[in-house]
């Protein structure tokens, strides 16, 4: 199961260098989509018995992790029918430099923790710290609002396999809880750029300085 649970870890950090290196939403959707759908699955792939209610929290994550909250983007995409560049501050060369830098950081960083961590694979800290960190560098590094909740949702991504790396048992009711929210705050940005779209004609974040009392 080890084997199994380092290819998909190895899937999931090649999945960060896709979408900063990603020019259009529809593919950065695609992407963490399916790293949503990966990640929900690694407790099954580094061997975890999961009693019954943790096998349907699983198959529930995945499901709105991997399904529900990229669909319910592209249809707010389609329905405020938004301009589908991901809109950089920093340019695709200079991401997909970071990104790499980030891993090699995050690498560094979990070898110096010291941790009792369930299961054998030791990609599961340095995974967990690559998503949220590079979900922290897309809100930062995107002026496109869909781009910064997909960044959003990197970090929550990586929350839960962090929790993976720490817990078995607890932390499928805090991140079910936490992915909750996340869907929640979906569906109220899909309300939010509606307005935005209709004031400012764009989703570009840059242009709300514009707005005046």
């Amino acid at each position: 199961m080890s084997q199994v649970a380092d290819t998909a870890l190895i899937l999931v950090l090649l999945s960060v260098l896709s979408s900063f290196a990603a020019g259009r939403i529809p593919s950065l959707i695609k992407i963490v989509a399916f790293q949503g759908i990966i990640v929900s699955l690694i407790p099954l792939a580094i061997g975890h018995q999961l009693s019954t209610g943790g096998m349907i929290f699983t198959a529930a994550t995945l499901v709105i992790r991997g399904i529900v909250i990229p669909v319910a983007i592209l249809l707010a995409i389609k329905k405020v029918a938004i301009r589908r560049e991901v809109e950089p501050i920093v340019g695709p060369h200079v991401s997909l430099l970071a990104a790499l830098l980030l891993i090699v950081a995050a690498f560094y960083v979990s070898s110096r923790i010291d941790l009792d961590v369930v299961g054998r694979s030791e990609l599961l800290l340095p995974t967990a710290i690559t998503l949220f960190v590079a979900g922290m560098f897309l809100l930062m590094s995107r002026r496109n609002a869909i781009a910064m909740v997909l960044g959003y949702m990197m970090m929550e991504n990586g929350i839960y396999l962090g929790g993976t790396t720490l817990s078995v048992r607890a932390h499928h009711i805090v991140e079910f809880g936490i992915l909750l929210d996340v869907l929640a705050g979906v569906m109220l940005m899909a309300v939010i750029l509606q307005n935005i779209k209709r004031t400012l004609d764009d989703v570009d974040t840059s242009l709300l300085r514009t707005l005046k009392d």
